[in-house]
């Protein structure tokens, strides 16, 4: 969603995006992490909705088609084979097992992802049978227990589509899918991704409440509770989590 409120964030106006935006965050540190010549697999890439940012900047930052030498689309939509932003596409069939080599990989990069995951052990595994030793998993996610997985949770998945045409209505239908939550707390991750073969770095983050949509009210309220809440209980998580060089193949 395109924050408007350029009075309650002036900066906009110099470059389009807040001091708190997420996205910049976000992808900003994927690109301190991403290898020369990387290959990269995109988890979750979809159509390639980012897109239609209309701010460049961002846009840009998110775009490592011409930082790659491959940079794999995958996902379980086959929108995806549609999406121009990267290399080449797949699509994860029934079993969930992805379609590319063992060790093949030297990132994997999830943006708003891991909270649809419905099957973690096998996602996890995955990940890690086809990540090379001392590659990067970068996702970001709602965390479970935040101002956006929690209300998230507690409402049918089959409302989320009607409730997001009204709170961001510029979001479209086919970018909206079912939540699981089973891939977006700290106790998850330690656990589908061990410590024995992953170091994990990952913070809460809490950028401007794009979630309240579009009424200037709503969002001053957002701001004010972003300001109360404890870092602990911040709306999202920024995972990065390498895989050990000393690691062998995953399972």
């Amino acid at each position: 969603m395109t924050i408007q409120h350029t009075d309650l964030f002036p900066e906009m106006g110099a470059g389009g995006y807040t001091r708190i935006d997420g996205t910049v965050e976000f992808w900003s540190r994927v690109n301190a992490l991403l290898p020369q010549a990387a290959t990269v697999l995109d988890l979750g890439a979809g159509r390639g909705q980012f897109m239609d940012d209309p701010v460049a900047f961002r846009r840009d930052l998110h775009d490592l088609k011409p930082r790659c030498a491959r940079l794999i689309g995958l996902d379980v939509d086959e929108a995806v084979l549609e999406n121009t932003a990267v290399h080449e596409a797949m699509v994860i069939e029934g079993s969930g097992a992805f379609p590319i080599g063992t060790g093949s990989v030297d990132m994997v990069v999830s943006d708003w992802t891991f909270e649809h995951v419905d099957r973690p052990e096998t996602t996890a595994r995955e990940i890690d049978r086809v990540l090379r030793p001392g590659g990067w998993v970068c996702a970001r996610t709602p965390r479970k227990w935040g101002a956006i997985g929690i209300p998230t949770r507690l409402t049918p998945n089959r409302l989320h589509a009607p409730i997001l045409r009204t709170l961001q209505p510029d979001k479209k239908v086919e970018d909206t899918f079912p939540t699981a939550y089973r891939l977006n707390s700290r106790s998850a991750l330690k656990c589908y991704f061990p410590r024995h073969r992953f170091s994990h770095h990952v913070y809460e983050y809490e950028s401007e409440p794009a979630y309240f949509g579009s009424s200037r009210a709503a969002m001053r309220a957002g701001m004010v509770l972003t300001k109360v809440i404890p870092r602990a209980a911040s709306s999202t998580l920024m995972i990065f989590i390498q895989k050990s060089p000393s690691a062998g193949e995953g399972a």
